[in-house]
């Protein structure tokens, strides 16, 4: 079959489609012959078959085996078509193939994956022999061998082991990799590849750590002081020199490879202390002045051959090998700067180094201290622009605006340098200043534009710390260090300009109003810059800067300029800079920022006349309507300038309308006819932004020019981020002006009550999902509040039997909360018939009342939002005083059932073991639901009764840096119902206890009726109080 097989694949690497599809087909269709997976292994081990042919073979069997090998991989076609015997052949094969000596990289590569695939669902059950073949083959294998061995090792470490298992070999384990490790005579990727495996071992170990944390410590500490001084030893091993760009012959190639080699060791020490140090700090502590001073040292020494290979030159970088160790300079000087930073939050370290600071400050008669000089002097060399990033950001500013904004993936030893003087600074603040100053005078003497433009980077770094942190800048280093960015505005290299501009912004913000002058001075250069400069890089940074002006100043000192800053942008933005939105997401991003800022310096711009403020605000829009980020920013500014313009009365906000809604309108229409659904979705939420912060009546038209697009949509579309904001609109025109609504006419004569009624059917349907019905119930109950039973008529009883039905149904917490919104409206001043209503209705088995009953209280805990959870609470309390009988009758769900052992909950054990609660009676429900609400209501979340104590006993622990080299246990048991509860509505987005904020009017309230029925025991309070939880009952005492 082997030569079928060969046949085939060889077919499938044709580049003639038609028989390469063919063959993909054959090879699928093998996949029932049990022969099959044993002739692709057979193919890939022959070394007399073409190096292609053997990695395809490999690959196909890769996909096999993901597919049919075993239930547990998500790959799974639902078959397993390897029995036991091959698959015993199959695990030997390829084990033997991936640690072979001779066998080809790629080969061994695709076969180790194949091994790693298989030891994650066989290991140790059904391969027992796997982790003894590697413990016994690694002391004594070629370099071939220990290079596949290491690398399925690596793999099983990550992925094969349990903790108990591990827990039991680690021992074993870790000496062998040390012995690897520490033997020169192996090759240094050997050895990196060793420490590699070594790492992997402390991710594990933190795992276990929470089952045996005695027995871990001691091991780690163990293993550190045994592992420490080679990492000392590698640490300050001097690299060999640089190898020739040039060198091809045997000589060079081995240069090459001690060189890389050496590299790779030293990368993977610095990762396995950063590891170490995650998992276990205060045991690296002791050792970190050593490491500290021997990053340093090699730091110094590397300076020179970093600048010359990638600020000088364009030396290729991010070099990863085959086994995915890094191994060029750039990572290497990468990793140490980060762990420098690590070890400056060292007790030992910073003890010892502000002794030096002591003792030079006392040298130098006060002066600023020489190692924070040399630091910041340091750091501005590594941060300095390599010519990569100079030639890509003259291709792409978008690139450039990345790194500005800290948005980039790219974490570089620049932005490494920028986080440790961030670091530095927040220890020893006006020191670090001070450095940075002494190393500007030296940068802005010389004739580097990189060293001076670096020393502004660092600068503009620590400034946006400053923001964060809304710490200031003293005016006297506000003042000089404005001198130098001022100096680099009026440089001719572009990178440079960009800079300083840049620079300016952060000291006026973090030094205001010191150098407010100065801000208007250059906000108006700026603008010049950006409709006269040649560069659009230096246009770009100019428009990021006007950013930081106008934050800088009072808004009556920008006001004279938002035209004049309105007509740049706009200029701008004609001038088709933004032709290719795909691939200009950033630069929009930023322009729709400066814009935004523009209009909130006065929002009434929006309607002066003439102005284009909205018409450019809803162009970028239209251009980046498929941007999250950008269409959250145009929400944002569109949302103020409503309701600014809505809180100025009069005709402000009919002039808004008049202005936006045929843009809005329109806007439906161009989406409908490009298929552009992301435009159209821009322009619900817009108009919904607009009707939930009108006016009361609307601007007159305002039901006939929205009502006709937004039925169109919400009749016709099923997508939920159309449907939801579409919803919204047509709910908040009801609150400001529902006979306006009433009173609007479809082209066939059908009211506007009419037309929410079908809108309101057809989201009530089962045709539409959960998540685009969420607004429905809202809708809804603002329709019946708003029309009555007297305009409803006998459509009330219909639609209300809809609602219950559909609430049956629902799942997602936010339609749940939508449609019971209903029935809590009525019931707050109809309770009676509410509950009478749903008595009659039948749903299957069940009465509505019990369906609806049930569906609401189960859920009551996850409603979110400050009215929603006052109006149930009056609802819930309303229907509690009736006394119902038929109340008591019904049985819902309670508190959950804590198991009481102590075995992990596991994901298979959580689904063979699911949840368990109590069953009690609707009145004691409701009463525990009103407990919760009373607590949220005081400032007291209900997760403060199940820890046990307030949250404002909580201690928010100790915020020094130095914490972070100690080992601190978590402060929160996850493992307590009503942390569960929280975290979920959390992630759900449903809000939960911790989003909940104090209501004193509701709290009174509550007070007062707890008061009451307890006063009367009403509803036999006595016997619900006596069903109530301890904690419950101890809430309701203080009371």
């Amino acid at each position: 079959m082997e030569q079928q097989v060969l046949a085939i694949l060889a077919d499938s690497q044709s580049a003639v489609e038609g028989p390469r599809k063919q063959a993909e087909s054959q090879l699928t269709q093998l996949y029932t012959n049990e022969a099959f997976p044993i002739s692709l292994c057979a193919i890939g081990s022959h070394t007399s078959v073409p190096l292609g042919l053997r990695q395809a073979a490999l690959i196909v069997l890769k996909k096999f085996i993901l597919s049919s090998w075993s239930t547990q991989f998500s790959e799974f076609q639902g078959h397993v078509l390897v029995n036991p015997e091959n698959k015993e052949r199959l695990r030997s094969q390829l084990l033997e193939l991936s640690t072979a000596s001779n066998t080809d990289r790629k080969v061994k590569n695709v076969a180790s994956f194949v091994v790693s695939k298989i030891a994650s669902v066989d290991f140790p059950d059904d391969w027992p022999t796997l982790l003894p073949y590697l413990l016994d083959l690694i002391p004594k294998a070629d370099d071939g061998q220990l290079q596949g061995a290491l690398r399925v090792l690596n793999d099983l470490v990550e992925e094969g082991f349990d903790d108990e298992q591990f827990f039991k070999v680690v021992r074993d384990l870790v000496k062998l990799l040390f012995d690897v490790a520490i033997n020169e005579e192996k090759k240094f990727f050997r050895r990196a590849m060793a420490l590699s495996v070594f790492r992997s071992c402390f991710n594990t170990l933190l795992i276990v750590k929470e089952q045996h944390p005695n027995d871990v410590k001691a091991f780690a500490d163990e293993v550190v002081t045994q592992w420490s001084p080679l990492f000392v030893a590698i640490l300050k091993m001097a690299l060999p020199a640089a190898p020739s760009a040039e060198g091809s012959t045997i000589e060079g190639s081995k240069a090459e490879d001690e060189w890389r080699g050496t590299i790779a060791l030293k990368l993977q020490v610095v990762k396995a202390l950063m590891k170490i140090r995650e998992v276990f700090p205060s045991i690296l502590a002791p050792q970190s002045p050593v490491y500290f001073s021997a990053i340093w040292q090699e730091l110094l020494a590397l300076q020179e051959l970093y600048y010359t290979s990638y600020i000088s030159d364009d030396q290729q970088n991010r070099l990863v090998d085959s086994d995915n160790l890094p191994y060029s300079l750039d990572f290497l000087v990468l990793e140490d700067i980060d762990f420098m930073q690590s070890c400056l939050r060292a007790p030992p370290v910073k003890k010892e180094l502000e002794e030096q600071l002591k003792s030079q400050r006392a040298a130098a008669g006060g002066d600023s201290a020489s190692w924070v000089n040399d630091v910041m002097k340091l750091m501005i060399a590594y941060s300095q622009i390599t010519t990569e990033e100079e030639g890509l950001w003259e291709i792409d500013v978008n690139i450039f605006l990345a790194e500005e904004t800290s948005v980039t993936a790219n974490y570089t030893p620049r932005t490494a340098c920028g986080d440790l003087v961030i670091k530095l600074c927040e220890w020893i603040h006006v020191e670090t200043l001070e450095g940075l100053l002494k190393c500007a005078q030296e940068s802005f003497s010389s004739s580097s534009w990189k060293a001076k433009e670096a020393c502004l980077f660092i600068l503009s770094r620590l400034l946006g710390d400053f923001l964060d942190l809304d710490r200031t800048l003293a005016p006297d280093f506000a003042n000089r260090f404005a001198e130098y960015a001022k100096f680099a505005t009026e440089q001719e290299h572009v990178f440079l300009r960009a800079r300083g501009f840049l620079s300016v912004g952060l000291l006026a913000r973090t030094s205001a109003p010191v150098l407010q002058h100065v801000a208007l001075a250059f906000m108006d250069k700026a603008l010049k810059t950006i409709t006269t400069d040649a560069v659009e890089l230096v246009k770009v940074g100019c428009i990021r800067a006007l950013q930081d002006y106008i934050q800088a100043l009072p808004p009556e000192v920008s006001k004279p300029l938002q035209n004049e800053i309105l007509a740049a942008l706009t200029q701008f933005v004609s001038s088709g800079e933004l032709e290719d939105v795909d691939d200009s997401d950033d630069l929009l991003i930023t322009l729709v920022e400066t814009l935004r800022d523009v209009i909130f310096v006065d929002q009434s711009i929006c309607i002066a006349p003439g102005s284009g403020a909205l018409d450019l605000l809803f162009s970028l829009a239209s251009k980046g309507a498929n941007h999250f980020h950008v269409t959250a920013i145009v929400n944002e500014a569109f949302e103020v300038v409503a309701i600014a313009m809505a809180n100025k009365g009069g005709d402000s906000f009919a002039q808004l309308c008049s202005k936006v809604l045929p843009s809005l309108t329109g806007a439906f229409d161009v989406a409908s006819l490009t298929d552009m659904d992301a435009l159209a979705i821009l322009a619900a939420e817009l108009m919904a932004k607009l009707a939930e912060h009108g006016s009361e009546p609307l601007p007159q038209g305002f039901a006939a020019a929205a009502i006709p697009k937004l039925t169109r949509l919400l009749l016709s579309s099923d997508d939920a981020a159309l449907l939801r904001p579409g919803t919204e609109a047509l709910r908040y025109m009801l609150v400001h002006d529902h006979k306006q609504v009433f009173d609007w006419r479809d082209e066939n004569g059908k009211s506007g009550l009419e037309v929410c009624l079908v809108v309101i059917d057809r989201l009530l349907g089962p045709q539409v999902g959960e998540i685009a019905a969420s607004e429905v119930g809202e809708l809804a109950a603002e329709l019946v509040e708003k029309a009555g039973s007297e305009q409803l008529g006998p459509f009330l009883s219909q639609l209300l039997t809809a609602v219950a039905m559909r609430l049956a149904t629902a799942e997602q917490a936010s339609l749940v909360q939508s449609l019971v919104s209903v029935f809590a409206r009525l019931s707050m001043s109809n309770a009676k018939e509410v509950v009478d209503f749903l008595a009659q209705i039948q749903m299957g088995n069940e009465s509505g009342l019990q369906v609806v009953m049930s569906k609401w209280l189960i859920n009551s805990v996850h409603f979110a939002g400050y009215e929603m959870i006052k109006q149930n609470s009056i609802a819930i309390s309303k229907i509690f005083l009736l006394e119902d009988p038929r109340l008591a009758q019904i049985m819902v769900q309670g508190d959950l059932i804590v198991p009481t052992s102590d075995r992990i909950m596991t994901r298979s054990r959580t689904r063979t073991m699911p949840d368990q609660f109590t069953i009690v009676p609707v009145p004691v429900k409701i009463i525990k639901i009103l407990v919760g609400d009373l607590a949220s209501a005081s400032g007291m979340s209900s997760r403060s009764i199940a820890y046990g104590t307030d949250l404002a006993d909580e201690d928010d622990g100790d915020d020094d840096d130095g914490d972070s080299w100690e080992d601190v246990p978590a402060g929160i048991d996850l493992s307590t119902t009503a942390a569960k509860q929280d975290l979920m509505s959390f992630a759900e987005g449903t809000g939960g206890s911790f989003l909940r904020e104090q209501d004193p009017e509701t709290g009174q309230y509550l007070t007062a009726f707890f008061s009451e029925i307890a006063a009367k025991n009403t509803g036999g309070f006595s016997d619900v109080f006596n069903a109530l939880t301890p904690e419950e009952q101890a809430q309701l005492r203080i009371v």
